[in-house]
């Protein structure tokens, strides 16, 4: 199940808001320990409440005042060079969120020009469209014959020698695969032609075979009445 996204705003009940605190407090410190294990870094982390006495101090109270004490040896200028409070962190967020904005209104109207320019195309007129549009268009119908000019110098560039090259290459292979693909089947064609010839040559043998003495131990072919006139028996 999703866990439901939380709105960073002030937690007017006081219990709910005691809760918050000690679950984010773990959490936070949890944190700082995986940082300082993961990547060997010197951090420390102090938290002060309304609800308990004592701030609370990770790792330990003389870790983090060796942590300062190396923070604060630093110039000014360095101390304060990624320093954020919560306005700038809203500031940043903010410009973020207007440039992703602007971006995406950017992309929209192209998309509408770009509609707008197939319709008349087709013989849709411009009578719909005021000045601001038709300059937008102007600029969309200009970065797309950049596109294209920039693609025919690409084109343009490429060397031709190894073009002609890469072609022979592909029409080679195709005639050496056609010529694998005759001889295979020159191979089967003779290879039935011999089964269909042996077939025929043992009917025609069974049809002039006889036999004697009543098995089929003994086969002599079959010869014409004729001939029997120049045997000699003893």
């Amino acid at each position: 199940m999703a866990r439901k996204k939380v709105k960073l705003a002030y937690i007017a009940n006081d219990s709910a808001r005691r809760a918050t605190f000690k679950k984010r407090r773990k959490g936070l410190m949890k944190k700082v320990s995986e940082l300082s294990t993961l990547c060997g870094v010197d951090a420390c982390a102090i938290i002060y409440s309304p609800y308990d006495t004592e701030a609370e101090v990770w790792p330990s109270p003389s870790e983090a005042q060796r942590v300062l004490a190396r923070f604060k040896s630093l110039p000014e200028m360095e101390q304060s060079k990624k320093m954020m409070n919560q306005e700038g962190f809203l500031r940043q967020r903010m410009a973020k969120v207007k440039e992703q904005l602007k971006k995406q209104q950017k992309d929209n109207r192209e998309c509408e020009m770009t509609q707008f320019m197939y319709q008349c195309l087709v013989g849709k007129g411009l009578h719909d469209i005021n000045m601001d549009g038709l300059r937008e268009m102007a600029w969309l119908v200009e970065d797309k014959m950049k596109e294209i000019r920039e693609r025919m110098e690409y084109l343009h560039g490429m060397s031709l020698p190894a073009f002609v090259k890469g072609v022979e290459e592909n029409i080679e292979g195709q005639m050496k695969m056609q010529e694998a693909l005759q001889k295979e089947d020159q191979m089967t064609m003779e290879a039935l032609q011999k089964q269909h010839w042996f077939m025929e040559f043992m009917n025609s043998s069974q049809e002039h075979v006889v036999g004697f003495g009543g098995g089929d131990e003994m086969m002599v072919p079959y010869v014409d009445n004729s001939s029997w006139s120049h045997v000699i028996f003893p």
